[in-house]
């Protein structure tokens, strides 16, 4: 993708996302993540209508009058965004590529972060860690986040390692693998990652196709510390094969190249199966470790998704 292209499409995003995030997903977010906690703020003179809990007995016995603690929200959060721009994720049958589901779902979130005043970061990952961005604040920062998503992986040789903090830079150096970088994906290292570079609590999107075994340790461990989010990328070819005749299928991650009937019934049908058991099977490991699962159709709207765990994060907090 040129240089050009990519500003277009990041103008694009911009441009859609900033009136959903505008119309429909600012209240949304707000609602769901929450500060930290209260921090004291100063004592006013009580009112009718204040909670009598809030009143400050001691500057009340001083004062002669009842006075109340005041107090305000310590609203400000830290988003990570790990996007995993590893081969696979290059694939799309439709109007856009996993990738660009991701960096839109990527500019919906950092623009919802950025208009609460929240600090947004980014890592890339794949067989290694391509790029880190810190937690800054500002829509310039946001859009550079959606362009990194975007321009990043493409064609690129090995890990970035230079743009690693320094203290990183020699223990994610020995993730290089025989295989290029890109094609492979190593989710258990960019948890490690997460862990290293960020001490306080993050709200952490970790946006894949998961196509990696092993991670779920790691997934768990880095849900420990911080609030950790998995949402699938899918294409809709992956889950349904249309009849083709025989075709040369070739495996973005590993390089194998096999040929395949698709005008067999029962192998699309097997096909179909094991990509809705996959799926199934995601989710339930998600749920049962605690970290809440969200499912992106490439071809279809980001939006949609991303209000519907809104709304499900909202409800399960008023219980």
């Amino acid at each position: 993708m040129l240089a050009r292209e990519i500003l277009q499409r990041v103008r694009e995003i911009q441009v859609r996302t900033g009136r959903q995030v505008a119309d429909v997903l600012a209240g949304e977010y707000i609602s769901v993540f929450k500060g930290r906690g209260i921090e004291f703020d100063e004592v006013r003179p009580y009112v009718p209508g204040d909670d009598v809990r809030t009143i400050d007995w001691k500057v009340t016995a001083r004062m002669g009058e009842p006075y109340v603690k005041c107090y305000v929200e310590e609203r400000q959060l830290t988003l990570m965004l790990m996007a995993d721009i590893s081969a696979s994720q290059d694939f799309g049958s439709v109007a856009r590529s996993k990738r660009e589901a991701a960096a839109e779902l990527c500019a919906l979130i950092a623009f919802s972060a950025i208009r609460s005043n929240d600090k947004v970061g980014l890592a890339l990952f794949h067989g290694g860690i391509e790029e880190y961005i810190p937690p800054r604040k500002g829509q310039k920062h946001a859009l550079r986040v959606v362009r990194e998503v975007l321009a990043h992986g493409l064609d690129t040789p090995e890990p970035r390692t230079a743009s690693l903090p320094r203290s990183a830079r020699f223990r994610f150096a020995s993730w290089r693998r025989m295989r290029r970088p890109r094609e492979a994906t190593n989710i258990a290292h960019a948890m490690e990652f997460l862990l290293s570079v960020n001490k306080r609590k993050t709200i952490c999107f970790v946006v894949s196709d998961f196509m990696d075994k092993g991670y779920e340790p790691a997934l768990r461990a880095a849900n420990r510390k911080h609030d950790v989010i998995a949402v699938l990328i899918s294409d809709p070819r992956e889950l349904e094969l249309p009849a083709l005749g025989l075709v040369s299928l070739r495996d973005a991650e590993t390089g194998r190249i096999r040929l395949y009937d698709t005008s067999s019934a029962a192998f699309r049908g097997e096909v179909k199966q094991l990509a809705q058991q996959r799926i199934r099977s995601l989710e339930r490991s998600f749920r049962s470790s605690g970290i809440d699962f969200i499912h992106i159709d490439a071809s279809q709207s980001v939006v949609e998704p991303l209000i519907r765990f809104f709304k499900m994060r909202e409800q399960r907090a008023r219980r």
